[in-house]
């Protein structure tokens, strides 16, 4: 698969949702983080504003459930109008059954982890998936540095997939920008989340195509 760029709306002017989502044509994905006060410190938006964003873009929602009970939520997520949804490992008590209820739906099923949540316990649950997130901040907030000590961990996760013939994509968020995304790329990364790069540049689409080839520099892709 190519690269892909998903802005992330957690960085985009709330009031103006669907202008921002047009703001950034030519990425891949729209990345909409769910948050509830709960399993992370912030409160952002949730189904309502997802159903909403879904008719005003032709861009694929890829939402991320930042959320105590995903299992309970996440196929709602769907029905919203979300065309991929990942939910945290560290949250959800049936991953397998959550993954398949996602993907029975029509949608993308994702797991994501912290930083320092392991890869490799969950070696068995990757199959059912067609995406793991990996996350390169702790989760809650936009704006914060990349740790690259999450990048070593990018590299096993590709050669985890690689062993079992997986085609399954790699997605990081936390800390994207053009100093970072070609180390990510170059450990297996596939698709990026980038908030405050996006939405701060003069030129929000030029600063997707700009990643993009960054990525795909490093890649060879």
């Amino acid at each position: 698969m190519g690269i892909q760029i998903a802005p992330s709306i957690l960085s985009a002017d709330f009031a103006r949702l669907a202008d921002e989502a047009t703001a950034v044509s030519s990425a891949d994905w729209l990345h909409v983080d769910v948050m509830d006060n709960h399993f992370v410190p912030n409160l952002t938006l949730g189904m309502p504003v997802v159903e909403s964003l879904a008719k005003a873009t032709n861009t694929p929602l890829d939402c991320h459930l930042m959320i105590e009970d995903p299992d309970r939520w996440a196929p709602g997520y769907v029905e919203a109008g979300a065309a991929s949804v990942t939910f945290h490992i560290e949250a959800c008590r049936a991953p397998i059954r959550t993954a398949r209820e996602i993907r029975a739906k029509g949608a993308r099923a994702a797991m994501a982890l912290r930083p320092a949540t392991p890869i490799e316990p969950y070696e068995d649950l990757l199959a059912e998936l067609d995406m793991i997130l990996i996350m390169t901040v702790e989760p809650g907030f936009g704006g914060q540095k990349f740790l690259d000590v999450c990048v070593p961990k990018i590299r096993r996760t590709r050669q985890l997939l690689d062993k079992h013939g997986l085609d399954l994509w790699i997605e990081i968020d936390g800390g994207v920008s053009a100093d970072t995304i070609e180390r990510c790329a170059e450990a297996g990364a596939d698709v990026f989340v980038a908030g405050t790069a996006v939405y701060a540049a003069g030129d929000p689409n030029a600063m997707v195509e700009q990643l993009r080839g960054l990525a795909e520099q490093a890649t060879g892709r």
